[in-house]
């Protein structure tokens, strides 16, 4: 979805969340925020629970009228931000019920920014499972293109993104997709690849454990030891 030059946000919902962050927060719990998540961009504080009420007012309050609107919002709050929660309201914002319909190819280009931009574990994966995959399920055909092309990008959070987008999709997973995810990346040795191969198997592994025991004797050494430990966590190895 490429969002109109003038096409406006909710300034009403940008301003209120803005000012509800300014109002709250906890100035030492947000150092202690701040160096765990290795973040660049200061917090404010919050809690996830407590960002977590504090949004669900204003978000109900302020719906997104149309998908140019929604859009223009997210990038706002996203591109504008000076503290990580305002990162996290963006992704509720683009997560908002009523915007469901708009978790479409036409909002790739809006994830794909969300993912590069925010480059670090927690809004990528919230991205990836919460925005990615949703729109992969609903519009499987024209996404399972776009997602294999991801699988093989340089940028190694749009390849996480590709790996990890249908956890929590059970019976629905495309496995021809997430092997294909897997084998475009199996033999990276970064940390955030090898993680995220472990946990995409170890999701599946509920639901499809022969799958995942075939894959992984599949892939032999070339799988890492901790994408190995991952995938067979819960299952019996013997």
């Amino acid at each position: 979805m490429a969002v109109p030059a003038d096409a406006p946000p909710d300034h009403a919902l940008v301003s209120a969340i803005r000012a509800a962050l300014v109002a709250g927060g906890d100035p030492e719990g947000a150092l202690q925020q701040q160096r765990y998540m290795k973040s660049t961009l200061p917090y404010r504080g919050f809690t996830s629970p407590r960002l977590k009420a504090l949004l669900r007012p204003l978000l109900a309050e302020h719906p997104p009228a149309d998908p140019d609107s929604w859009e223009a919002t997210v990038r706002t709050l996203w591109d504008e931000a000076t503290h990580r929660e305002e990162w996290y309201a963006a992704l509720a914002v683009a997560r908002h019920r009523e915007a469901r319909a708009w978790l479409a190819p036409a909002s790739m280009p809006l994830f794909r920014h969300l993912v590069v931009t925010g480059a670090w574990w927690d809004v990528v994966d919230e991205t990836a499972t919460h925005l990615v995959g949703p729109a992969l399920v609903a519009h499987r055909a024209e996404l399972t293109a776009v997602l294999r092309e991801w699988a093989i990008d340089a940028d190694l959070w749009v390849r996480r993104t590709a790996v990890i987008c249908q956890v929590g999709r059970k019976e629905a997973t495309d496995t021809d997709l997430l092997r294909h995810a897997i084998e475009a990346n199996v033999d990276d040795r970064t940390f955030w690849l090898r993680k995220a191969i472990g946990w995409a198997l170890r999701d599946l592994a509920r639901t499809d454990p022969d799958w995942v025991r075939a894959e992984v004797a599949r892939h032999g050494d070339r799988l890492s030891g901790l994408s190995r430990r991952e995938a067979l966590k819960h299952l019996e190895t013997s």
